[in-house]
């Protein structure tokens, strides 16, 4: 019980920190006008004439490689450039507490950003009948997606006191994590490699598990994938922080 206390109370103190400011207000309002821009104009939505939101989701593992990254840089590069990181580690809190309630904080940041495109199911609903288990599995998969990536941002937050360094640690290291399974790689893949090179680099890609999601499958294997990226790099956070306290 003391432990979940403890992240809880480094959960709020996180996400009022995103709202005492205007860079949360900047980050939702910039998701959903990107998200609606690549829907309705990119993509076409009413063209389609299909009563479906995979025009919506195809764009969410861009979208979220370089916003996402932009939440997640902060987390501890701020806190060691402002000197506070000694001060949030020396209160009665272990450093996993810490890195959990962070993570916690920034997870339900993104997942209310996402909440709010919920205008897209009413719409997708009034214009025709659409299959709202497909939509449902592509929101689990989406906040699957956002919280793999915003873990990866964790990790290197931990690694660096400069925000941009750590934002462009952070979209290499997704962006492979896309085109590791990305259609047009694993092709070319294909013409040089073996078949269980190929599958076994697209394994390790999030477009390989978001695919399922958006086809409607909810399936175990896919929501551990993301759930081991999120422990590994966050696990990764913690080495990193220890390393800094004992240097």
């Amino acid at each position: 019980m003391e432990a979940f206390h403890n992240i809880k109370t480094v959960a709020k103190r996180e996400l009022s920190g995103y709202f005492a400011s205007p860079v949360a207000y900047v980050f939702i309002v910039i998701f959903l006008l990107l998200a609606g821009f690549f829907t309705f104009m990119v993509s076409r939505f009413f063209a389609g004439e299909q009563a479906s939101l995979t025009a919506f989701f195809i764009w969410h593992p861009w979208l979220y490689l370089f916003l996402v990254p932009a939440v997640g840089m902060r987390l501890w590069s701020e806190e060691r450039r402002l000197g506070t990181m000694e001060l949030l580690l020396t209160m009665p809190i272990t450093t996993w507490q810490a890195i959990v309630g962070k993570f916690i904080a920034s997870w339900l940041f993104l997942g209310l950003a996402l909440v709010l495109t919920f205008p897209l199911i009413l719409t997708v609903n009034y214009l025709g009948h659409p299959d709202n288990g497909v939509i449902f599995c592509g929101y689990v998969g989406s906040f699957m997606l956002a919280g793999g990536y915003l873990a990866v941002s964790c990790m290197t937050s931990a690694i660096t006191r400069n925000q941009v360094v750590s934002f462009i640690l952070s979209v290499v290291i997704c962006l492979f994590l896309i085109l590791a399974g990305w259609p047009p790689v694993t092709q070319m893949l294909v013409q040089w490699a073996k078949p269980w090179l190929v599958d076994g680099v697209a394994a390790f890609s999030v477009m390989t598990h978001f695919d399922s999601f958006q086809r409607g499958v909810l399936d175990s294997r896919d929501l551990l994938f993301f759930l081991l990226v999120m422990g590994f790099a966050l696990f990764t956070t913690g080495i990193i922080i220890r390393g800094h306290r004992a240097g």
